[in-house]
């Protein structure tokens, strides 16, 4: 281990995790897959700096997130963590980490405790009958989302680093055998709406209490109270609140998650656990990502009603230890968290200010996403083109899509575009919308960007791709 190494990683990280404390009642500990190979493939520089890691060496960083040695001063053990969930709708007790595990704690340069998590580390007493694996192709997929969704602003764990391990993997939703890889993503919590269930599950209120205190110390310290009763709502409304804010991001960035099981929502609102994601190339409320969801319970138009509905499952656990009436009303700012959430998520991507009037606001929205969904514009296009409303009127007369700008029916949101303030329109003048057309992840180009790493392991146009996303990242600034 060299010396940098150990100055950076003490600078901002933990020396003692503090998820430790909850070992033994929610996790097991696990020993990582010894892999044929450790071939760097993705390295999130940025945050590593921001972690304390951007300082190490290749070998040091596929010792670490390849071969699993633990941190100095970190976890000295990786631990699969314990869950329960309902997924599609049913309730499974026999969930965890099932191809991943809580690697290391760390604390990003303001102070904020960051996990390590993988995917792809192979079988745990949680893998049921998978193997534990990810497919290479998974693993860019989720670089390509959580980098995206970055990019857009939206609230979202980070793919930290991908290392193709060399194994031939069988499945059934792509041509097998196909090549495996091990994710490691950063997330401000790992801590699932699951765990709270798996508690309620087998009626374990000590466990329940010491989870409230760990997650209330360590995430939202203003929910502090010395009785229990008052402390897990107001920790529950500070989820629902986070919560509602993730979901109104969601809906203004046309994103699809695709599989939201109580066990894919976590403590601190943020994307986690994609599956077959989707960035929506037009409005259009029933579309449905995942070819498994046959009833589309997670299609698009749902996905706020989905938020929820998790949340009251998660209300049911808590009433192990608080009152129902008090869990109700701790539910209740959901809603409101959400409407604001779209509602300002939507002019910050379109560069404009909010007229400040919630009627006036939704009444606009209405307006704007009605004539995507009536007109099929492209949802990418269309908010790359209008970016500060007015100032960008010549910019979106060049548009791929300006004949649509033509129309009649797109006259009432050309001028409720031009009613509102611009946001920082010298952005305007940046590289990036001097272009035609802005970054977007339709499902078309990401399976042509995997097309030539699996025919001829060439990255070069995912590199691309992803220089395109961190130069959206820059100029949007969100």
């Amino acid at each position: 281990m060299n010396s940098t190494e150990n100055t950076d990683a003490s600078k901002n990280g933990t020396v003692s995790p503090p998820f430790l404390k909850l070992a033994d009642r929610f996790a097991d500990a696990v020993a990582a897959t010894s892999f044929p190979q450790t071939v760097l493939r993705w390295r999130n520089q940025r945050w590593a700096e921001a972690v304390g890691l951007g300082a190490l060496t290749p070998e040091d960083w596929i010792r670490h997130f390849g071969r699993f040695e633990p941190l100095p001063g970190n976890l000295p053990q990786p631990l699969a963590m314990r869950y329960h969930g309902h997924q599609f709708g049913t309730y499974n007790p026999d969930l965890g980490d099932g191809r991943g595990f809580l690697f290391a704690q760390l604390r990003d340069t303001s102070g904020r405790l960051l996990d390590l998590g993988t995917k792809g580390s192979g079988q745990t007493p949680w893998s049921r009958r998978g193997d534990g694996r990810l497919t290479l192709k998974g693993g860019v997929r989720e670089i390509l989302a959580a980098s995206y969704l970055e990019a857009l602003g939206v609230n979202t764990s980070k793919a930290f680093s991908l290392i193709e391990t060399g194994e031939a993997l069988e499945r059934g939703d792509e041509p097998s055998p196909t090549r495996s890889s091990v994710l490691v993503r950063l997330s401000h919590s790992h801590i699932r709406f699951g765990t709270f269930q798996r508690c309620a599950w087998f009626e374990d209120r000590e466990s329940m209490a010491e989870l409230v205190h760990y997650c209330v110390a360590e995430f939202f310290p203003e929910a502090t109270d010395a009785e229990m009763g008052r402390q897990v709502p107001a920790l529950l409304e500070r989820m629902a609140v986070s919560t509602g804010k993730m979901i109104g991001q969601w809906m203004a960035a046309g994103f699809v998650h695709s599989v939201m099981n109580t066990d894919n929502f976590n403590l601190t609102g943020e994307t986690f656990d994609f599956g077959p994601w989707r960035f929506l190339p037009a409005s259009d409320p029933n579309f449905t990502a995942a070819y498994f969801d046959s009833q589309g319970l997670y299609r698009f138009g749902r996905q706020p009603v989905q938020g929820d509905w998790a949340l009251q499952q998660l209300a049911s656990a808590m009433l192990l230890l608080a009152e129902a009436d008090d869990l109700a009303k701790a539910l209740q700012p959901y809603e409101a968290a959400y409407r604001e959430s779209f509602i300002a998520h939507t002019h910050a991507l379109l560069g404009l200010a909010p007229r400040g009037d919630a009627d006036a606001d939704i009444g606009f929205l209405q307006l704007f996403y009605g004539w995507m969904t009536d007109t099929g514009a492209s949802w990418p296009q269309t908010f790359f083109d209008w970016l500060g409303g007015e100032a960008s009127a010549a910019r979106a007369a060049a548009s791929p899509q300006a004949a649509l700008y033509a129309a009649s029916e797109f006259r009432p949101v050309r001028e409720a575009l031009y009613a509102r303030v611009p946001v920082r329109p010298e952005r305007l003048t940046l590289p990036y919308f001097q272009r035609a057309a802005p970054v977007s992840l339709l499902i078309e180009e990401v399976e042509a960007l995997w097309a030539p790493i699996a025919e001829a392991d060439d990255w070069s146009a995912l590199k691309v791709k992803t220089d395109h996303v961190e130069e959206a990242r820059l100029a949007l600034a969100l």
